[in-house]
């Protein structure tokens, strides 16, 4: 008896943060990490992949923006390290992959296609030497920026943006663009702000992506997309990957955010950490404890998620669509989602509001397949991983 067919496509997801969760939790012991079995401790391990359905991953390769420059490289080095031990770990599970027919084929064989992103310019300290030997080692993106802004990009949440000053690409920035057309690195637009997404779109030859954003006519947070950005998805031939961040998919998680934010300010406790949490005054930290017993967040659902995903194809259409969970990324996600196992009940979600077949495929899968065989240059399908 022949095996039913799957209810939709693989899930193509643009953006997962585990390699730097087990930087931060395991010290990049993969083994320790246990990720063939349940792991509490993250949202990402090999059963809960498989049942929300993942074929294809792009894993962030992330370092923060606030590490010197030489740092950054470092450190990003450090990350495609990880990835490639983690495929290494589970070869029966993962197989590294940088072209869509290395895509096709790893899906073909029941793998889960292995890709990297590096989330932010600083990654290459201004070196296009460094760009040219990430897309090498098999990095098939690169975010502009991260929350900062760097010499040549204009973060949506960095200094220049605070003093409502949207300063968009400089002359290098469009320097980079090129040489990631050429190289065939996607022109990654999360993280950017308004005018650097437009300058990109201007500047660029090949299609974007948003690797993990949402709609900011849904919720108004910097880190989501204008609808005028989005309308020129379509004619660019790009992806936006809907992101699950609660804070950015509601409004009530976005401002209570901000109250978290403006309350640990006013405490002078700080408001964003990467690696080691930094010491805090007790007094200021208990103080935080009871304005948040005082003021517990909100939750994010599903059907958060659901009104960016139909307010997007209304405005770009079903084929400039995809996901980009931000696993491991952020700290809370949406009631009924269990890591990387959520795909599963929000495509039910959408097959309930009645979303086709053909819909659900292009969403999953089909969408990231296109734009990443688009930017190949000629002859990268020969380049080994």
């Amino acid at each position: 008896m022949q095996p039913a067919a799957p209810e939709h496509a693989p899930i193509f997801d643009g953006h997962n943060d585990l390699p730097w969760a087990l930087r931060q939790d395991f010290a990049y012991d993969v083994a320790a990490a246990t990720l063939d079995a349940g792991q509490p401790r993250l949202h990402t391990d090999i059963p809960r992949l498989r049942a929300g359905g993942l074929g294809a991953q792009f894993w962030s390769v992330f370092v923060p923006s606030t590490l010197a420059p030489e740092e950054s490289v470092v450190a990003t080095l450090e990350q495609i390290d990880c990835v490639r031990r983690i495929a290494a770990a589970h070869p029966d599970t993962f197989e590294l992959a940088r072209t869509a027919e290395q895509v096709r084929a790893a899906v073909g064989r029941g793998r889960i296609a292995s890709l990297m992103g590096a989330e932010g310019g600083h990654s290459i300290a201004g070196s296009l030497g460094v760009l040219r030997m990430l897309a090498q080692l098999g990095v098939r993106y690169m975010t502009l920026t991260h929350n900062d802004d760097v010499p040549w990009a204009c973060s949506a949440t960095g200094e220049a943006m605070e003093r409502g000053h949207d300063t968009g690409l400089t002359d290098v920035g469009r320097d980079v663009v090129a040489e990631m057309n050429r190289i065939g690195m996607l022109v990654d637009l999360s993280h950017v702000s308004p005018r650097t997404m437009a300058d990109a779109l201007d500047a660029t030859r090949a299609p974007v992506i948003f690797s993990h954003s949402s709609a900011r006519s849904v919720c108004d947070h910097p880190r989501n997309v204008p609808d005028d950005v989005l309308e020129r998805l379509p004619a660019n031939g790009g992806v936006l990957m809907v992101t699950f961040v609660p804070k950015f998919v509601s409004e009530a998680c976005r401002e209570h955010a901000l109250a978290v934010r403006d309350t640990r300010r006013a405490l002078g406790l700080p408001t964003e950490f990467h690696d080691v949490p930094p010491l805090e005054d007790p007094a200021a930290a208990a103080a935080f404890a009871a304005w948040l017993e005082a003021n517990p967040a909100p939750e994010a659902t599903i059907g958060d998620v659901v009104r960016h995903l139909e307010h997007a194809r209304e405005v770009v259409g079903p084929r400039h669509l995809g996901l980009g969970g931000d696993f491991d990324g952020t700290t809370d996600l949406p009631r009924g989602m269990d890591g990387v196992a959520g795909y599963a009940p929000l495509l039910a979600a959408l097959e309930e509001r009645g979303w086709p077949r053909e819909d659900l495929d292009a969403l999953c899968f089909d969408n990231a397949l296109r734009v990443l065989e688009e930017a190949e240059p000629a002859g990268m399908q020969r380049l080994a991983v």
